[in-house]
């Protein structure tokens, strides 16, 4: 009830929440490349002003310039966000799309409302379902390690930390059963990358998070040879 109070809270990205990214090459090799962001606040953008500064938008760009292809990418989220509300209501917001890439980004809210884990599975595996029958493939990130989260008093930062890791055993075993990539988190969370709120990443740590994705997908062979060469050059 106190960090609720007294919490900062910091508002969505600005719209728009879609749009295009183009290498910085400017050559073009294939086709364009369909990419969906759906889930909590991250998502949204929380953290900085706009969206090309946020999750989706860095993923497009560092995806349009490791392919060199063009990148439509819209981004889905809410803050407060729970895996049943992503289901239940965000989806509903799509147009019936085929997309290339789709990335789920949920936990922290399925974390601190206590959801049981149960649940948390059952509707993990309903969003892989969904979106396995529209993506050529789908991306699960980790359940951000809120014991990092400054925002939080201990020990509620400690139980909290504790819970995200249960959540995110289950987010591994769900993306074995569902043909979905996990991608774990690397240092995303610390100080230094996040917003002045201690609790959304800054610009730096989306962009941090966007290049994770990025070689989740090339180690696993899900990015064609020369996207894999052009990532691996660009560090």
């Amino acid at each position: 009830m106190w960090v609720k109070k007294t919490a900062l809270r910091l508002p969505d990205a600005a719209l728009p929440w879609q749009g295009v990214c183009t290498p910085s090459s400017s050559d073009l090799t294939s086709s364009s490349l369909r990419l969906l962001v759906i889930g909590e606040s991250t998502v949204a953008g929380v953290g900085v002003d706009t969206q090309q500064q946020a999750l989706c938008g860095q993923l497009a760009q560092q995806m349009a310039d490791a392919q060199s292809r063009q990148v439509i990418w819209q981004a889905c989220g809410r803050n407060g966000a729970t895996a049943a509300v992503c289901r239940r209501e965000l989806l509903a917001t799509l147009e019936p799309e085929r997309w290339d890439l789709v990335v789920i980004v949920l936990g922290v809210n399925d974390t601190t409302h206590l959801t049981p884990r149960w649940r948390w599975r059952s509707e993990l595996m309903r969003l892989l379902d969904h979106f396995n029958a529209r993506a050529d493939q789908v991306l699960v990130t980790a359940v951000p390690p809120l014991g990092r989260f400054h925002a939080l008093p201990q020990p509620l930062r400690g139980w909290f930390g504790l819970r995200a890791g249960l959540l995110d055993l289950d987010a591994q075993r769900c993306c074995a059963m569902g043909r979905a990539l996990h991608v774990p988190m690397a240092g995303i969370f610390e100080r230094h990358y996040l917003a002045r709120d201690g609790y959304h990443p800054s610009q730096a740590g989306y962009a941090l998070w966007a290049a994770d994705i990025l070689r989740c997908l090339t180690q696993s062979s899900c990015l064609s040879p020369s996207a894999t060469a052009s990532a691996s050059s660009s560090g």
